[in-house]
């Protein structure tokens, strides 16, 4: 019986907070949009609302634990 090819398996915890566009960029959701909502103003809550690009610093370490995507 010939050996299975080791490959990586994908961090599902990495997998649900991240999504890769079409070109390669990572999006990300904005923290603080969880509770202490009354103190902060609708536009503020309005843009929180939006996704957001990850750092380039953070790029290759969450690329390596979604290797499929």
């Amino acid at each position: 019986m010939p050996k299975s090819i080791a490959r990586r398996k994908t961090k599902k915890a990495v997998a649900k907070r991240f999504k890769i566009t079409g070109t390669g960029k990572i999006l990300r959701s904005q923290a603080g949009k969880r509770h202490l909502l009354q103190s902060k103003s609708a536009k503020s809550k309005r843009q929180l609302a939006k996704s957001a690009l990850v750092d380039k610093t953070d790029m290759a370490r969450i690329k390596e634990n979604m290797p499929f995507a």
